[in-house]
């Protein structure tokens, strides 16, 4: 149930950065170059499938059985 969580936590971490750039991306102009949070969005999204790899290789969860 922890590894729900903590999965859930970084998605919604990964929205909230798309957010945070959003207005970079409209206005052209920011303090913040753009890349800051595109970049933690990629760096957060490549920890969550490598933390769903790690899990599905031990066993802590199950994927989906085939359909066919």
């Amino acid at each position: 149930m922890l590894l729900k969580a903590i999965i859930v936590c970084l998605l919604v971490f990964v929205i909230l950065n798309l957010f945070r750039a959003l207005p970079a991306m409209l206005k052209g102009h920011n303090d913040q170059p753009m890349s800051r949070p595109l970049g933690r969005r990629i760096l957060v999204s490549v920890l969550v499938f490598l933390l769903l790899l790690l899990a599905v290789a031990s066993g802590y969860i199950t994927p989906n059985p085939r359909p066919y």
